[in-house]
């Protein structure tokens, strides 16, 4: 058959929708299993059978992925358990490495090297979610087309193109954006920029905060939540003098109470770790030698430092998306319950994407590597098969510190649900402690520290699951384990 009768062929297949979008039916049965009907448009179909002649740079057309971080590693393994990734998926990155493991960049691999550091190869996507390894080669194994260090820089919705940095240009069938966050950084202008002055979110930045480490004696690291507290607990294995400041007056106040948040305290107190609380950055300054060499604060105040890691947060990476419908008030780039955007063919997920949050009916956008690998793998499979249902994701923070050889207490806590209501907290922090939050006599979220692993996979089953419970009963508990055992009695009634 002629290029011109299969496009002919390939039309006649084409259903209109109620919005006016055409979606390709294929009408050979053998075609629609390899090729599901909803999640391709025609164009994408005849660019990806070579029936469109272009110059392009990706092979692999039928689908890319651009992001090389959690989301990817876990899409593309999806993708893969479908069959549907050899010859037609490729993975476009800024970074020089194939997804890996991203918490693992302020935790255990800021450990010095006397303390068994993690490094890559070892923490490959998709070892933190209990599968494989995927290493570069593993990627070539399949079939995966993966550019590295060459980011996305332009987008042609229309053309089904984007450009890259060193100019090339792909082509793509299906497009799904996993691009992550950007940290918030300082301006140049009160010294963001010094050398010493640090932020993480690849590899590169956590090589060259160890690199400011091993020779380093004071560090000040700007910013009590996640980030803060896991870079200070990294800087004790190191014996350095350390030092966090943020403005709130308790450490990580979007999720902990006053009370859970002082017990931490007082642990980093412990190692060695000071904290400067209520206090706001003025400017940083730089040493004769030109490297940063205090932190002065808006009070007049400084405090020196040879090494400043700033954790204020996030922002989504948009990038050359920004012409697609973005969630205003939150952030990101909107998606429906299947992580599509409003543009037919582009999905988004992970960091960047702003989805329904099914379960407390509100949108959200969630910065974890837990939603980063769930919202991949329900992207994918909606993508390939007749998966339908909604995203029902259940919020999920943990933190791991302390972890290194030779520490004399190794933290690890973990919370499930949402942190609304009142509070009730069982247990001393030797070394246990719980929290539940109570609204309208339901559980709606509880914390545990330093549980065991049946403890923990109760945790989810309490918050999803909103059970009524006895404020009193479970205050008066006598330990963690009690209260565990109330709150789980409350399910079966």
């Amino acid at each position: 058959m002629s290029a011109v009768r299969r496009v002919m062929a390939l039309a006649s297949t084409t259903l209109p929708t109620k919005s006016g979008l055409s979606l390709w039916c294929p009408s050979s049965p053998s075609l629609a299993r390899r090729f599901p009907a909803r999640f391709s448009p025609i164009g994408s179909r005849i660019a990806s059978r070579g029936l469109v002649t272009a110059s392009f740079a990706n092979e692999n057309r039928e689908f890319v992925i651009v992001g090389g971080g959690n989301a990817a590693g876990y899409a593309a393994r999806t993708f893969v358990e479908n069959g549907m990734a050899d010859g037609r998926l490729c993975i476009v990155t800024k970074e020089a490495y194939a997804p890996y493991e991203r918490p693992a960049l302020t935790k255990a691999y800021l450990f010095p090297p006397e303390k068994k550091p993690a490094r890559l190869p070892g923490f490959h996507t998709c070892v933190g979610g209990g599968g494989e390894r995927q290493t570069p080669d593993w990627y070539k194994e399949k079939g995966i087309e993966v550019i590295y260090e060459d980011p996305v820089t332009g987008a042609n919705f229309e053309k089904q193109t984007l450009t890259t940095d060193t100019g090339k240009q792909l082509k793509y069938g299906s497009l799904i954006i996993a691009t992550g966050c950007t940290a918030s950084r300082f301006p140049d202008k009160i010294g963001g920029n010094l050398p010493g002055v640090h932020y993480i979110r690849e590899v590169a930045d956590a090589d060259s905060l160890i690199a400011s480490l091993g020779k380093a004696k004071k560090v000040v690291i700007v910013g009590g939540g996640y980030i803060g507290m896991e870079v200070a607990a990294a800087a004790v294995a190191w014996n350095l003098d350390t030092t966090i400041v943020f403005p709130e007056d308790q450490l990580l106040q979007r999720l902990f109470t006053p009370s859970l948040a002082q017990k931490y305290e007082e642990l980093y107190r412990q190692n060695g770790v000071k904290f400067v609380k209520g206090a706001s950055i003025n400017n940083l300054e730089a040493g004769s030698d030109g490297r940063v060499s205090a932190v002065k604060l808006a009070d007049g105040s400084t405090i020196e430092a040879d090494t400043v890691v700033i954790g204020i947060g996030a922002k989504p990476a948009i990038g050359p998306f920004e012409t697609l419908a973005m969630n205003k008030s939150i952030g990101g780039i909107q998606v429906d319950g299947l992580f599509r955007t409003s543009t037919p063919g582009i999905f988004a997920i992970g960091d960047v994407a702003a989805f329904p949050l099914k379960i407390y009916d509100r949108m959200t956008r969630v910065e974890h590597v837990d939603h980063a690998r769930r919202s991949a793998q329900h992207c994918v499979k909606s993508l390939l098969t007749a998966h339908t249902d909604t995203y029902d994701y259940l919020p999920y923070f943990y933190s791991r510190v302390f972890e290194y050889e030779g520490s004399p207490r190794k933290v690890w806590w973990q919370f499930f649900g949402d942190n609304v209501g009142e509070t009730v907290e069982v247990g001393n922090f030797d070394p246990k402690i719980a929290t539940f939050w109570i609204e309208s006599g339901r559980l709606k979220g509880v914390l545990v520290e330093s549980g065991s692993p049946e403890e923990f996979q109760l945790l989810p089953k309490l918050a999803r699951s909103q059970p009524l419970v006895d404020k009193a009963k479970l205050a008066s508990a006598s330990s963690v384990e009690e209260a565990l055992e109330i709150a789980q009695a409350a399910l079966q009634s």
